[in-house]
């Protein structure tokens, strides 16, 4: 699902115009973007939660040059899913395969 897909499913559920769902769609991207920039998390009960991982320095091999270089410590953002929305969609995900089975 793509962003603008995104933004007509919930148009269409809530009855909210377009571009009003855009606006509050783009400006919780943008919150949860510049608050993990920040280097906090977010965490939205019942959905999952946005978080900032470390990574630990490391040395990494350019294999074309047979040389090793140092991967500097960097943060990265991550989603771990609550366990409601987890179970969820391995659920709907069992159902899923075995649609596409039935069709093979």
């Amino acid at each position: 699902m793509t962003k603008a897909e995104l933004v007509n499913a919930i148009s269409e559920k809530t009855g909210i115009e377009k571009n009003m769902v855009l606006n509050v769609v783009e400006a919780t991207m943008k919150v949860v973007k510049t608050t993990m920039a920040d280097g906090e998390n977010v965490y939205l009960r019942g959905f999952g939660s946005f978080i900032v991982k470390k990574r630990a320095q490391k040395i990494g091999r350019i294999i074309a040059k047979n040389t090793t270089i140092v991967i500097p410590a960097h943060h990265i953002p991550a989603f771990k899913p609550a366990k409601t929305f987890a179970s969820k969609v391995k659920n709907a995900k069992v159902k899923a395969n075995q649609t596409s089975e039935a069709i093979d």
